[in-house]
């Protein structure tokens, strides 16, 4: 019997493969009898005996592969594969396809895909023999029905603000998802969760503010930028680690111009720099769009300059940040100084003249 799982939803596709796992018979007897592959590295030869291998005290054995059908998938230009020919890729998608379309009726073998292309050459001649599940990112209205489900299967209840809330901030991202409801439901113990919980539970309200704080600096918005920064210090964030958390968005800023200059796509984008949230990867790219390479250098500059000062303590914590959001903000190029009568104090928010 021949699967094939794909999609962007990661999750919902693991939990598919567990779920034909544990059909196929004793757990016990199926983990001697199991065998997963890359796609990329495995050849013609070893997906054959692996399929043809008859099970050993077993009535199932399960191979799985991930990525096979990629190395067939049909690139810009009309060619397949990458480019260099390697004894993975010497086989035909013929010869794959004859052995996937005639597997033994103890073969269950399970492809797992990230995208597949109706024009994928092996794709085409194994899909009638193969049933075929996706599971893309779950949108606005689907992604909301499947937090309440998840809250009520663990035995909770939400808030429907709370769940609008909880996609903005987490985004499709199911596994990060299940984790935080986890969470969220021990910790309401019985009553409803309510927006309150996740702004104090949810890890990705602190990123919140700080990609508030960016896009208000993006726009030079002092005001706003000011607020946000000292609401993160009232709630418990360091001057340093503000600082850090600043310095780290700016470098994936870069880094995310770089690689959307390069036409990769959003998912390769977020696997490239580690992101491992919709919302974090959508605020990047986001802010990424609206600085240019100018923009970027002078905020690096003014950025370091602030962490010399911090370090030196040739401002205090508050008094630095303050300066530096100041600078950020202000559309001209003329530096921004603190008043005399504030160095090395911890003084009133002051703002540019």
């Amino acid at each position: 019997m021949l699967y094939i799982l794909s999609g962007e939803d990661e999750f919902s596709v693991s939990l598919e493969l567990e779920r034909l796992k544990n059909s196929a018979g004793d757990p016990t007897m199926l983990s001697t009898n199991t065998s997963i592959f890359e796609g990329g590295q495995i050849n013609f030869t070893e997906l054959k005996i692996a399929c043809e291998t008859v099970p050993f005290l077993s009535d199932k054995r399960l191979v799985v592969v991930y990525g096979l059908l990629e190395k067939f998938a049909v690139k810009s230009g009309g060619a397949r594969g990458s480019g260099k020919k390697t004894e993975n890729q010497t086989a035909s998608h013929e010869m794959y396809a004859e052995l996937l379309n005639h597997l033994p009726d103890s073969t269950l073998l399970i492809l797992i895909e990230h995208d597949v292309k109706e024009n994928n050459p092996l794709f085409k001649l194994i899909s009638s023999s193969a049933t075929h599940k996706i599971f893309p990112a779950l949108k606005a209205q689907d992604l909301h029905q499947w937090v309440n489900q998840r809250v009520s299967d663990e035995g909770g209840s939400i808030n429907p603000n709370a769940v609008r809330l909880l996609a903005r901030l987490i985004g499709s991202n199911l596994r990060v998802m299940s984790s935080e409801i986890n969470k969220l439901v021990l910790y309401a113990d019985g009553r409803r969760i309510e927006e309150d919980d996740i702004n104090q539970l949810v890890a990705y309200t602190q990123e919140v503010s700080v990609f508030a704080m960016v896009d208000a600096i993006v726009e030079f918005n002092l005001q706003k930028a000011e607020s946000l920064m000292q609401q993160l210090l009232k709630e418990g964030e360091s001057p340093v680690g503000l600082l850090a958390m600043l310095n780290r968005q700016m470098r994936l800023i870069v880094r995310a111009r770089e690689l959307k200059g390069q036409k990769l796509p959003d998912m390769e984008i977020r696997s490239r720099l580690g992101i491992g949230h919709d919302f974090v990867l959508r605020k990047t790219l986001e802010q990424a769009q609206r600085y240019t390479l100018p923009r970027l250098r002078q905020v690096y500059d003014q950025l370091l300059e602030a962490d010399i000062a911090l370090k030196t303590s040739k401002y205090e914590g508050d008094l630095a940040l303050n300066i530096l959001v100041a600078e950020l903000c202000y559309s001209d190029t003329k530096p921004v100084t603190a008043p005399k009568n504030l160095s090395k104090s911890r003084g009133e928010s002051w703002r540019v003249k």
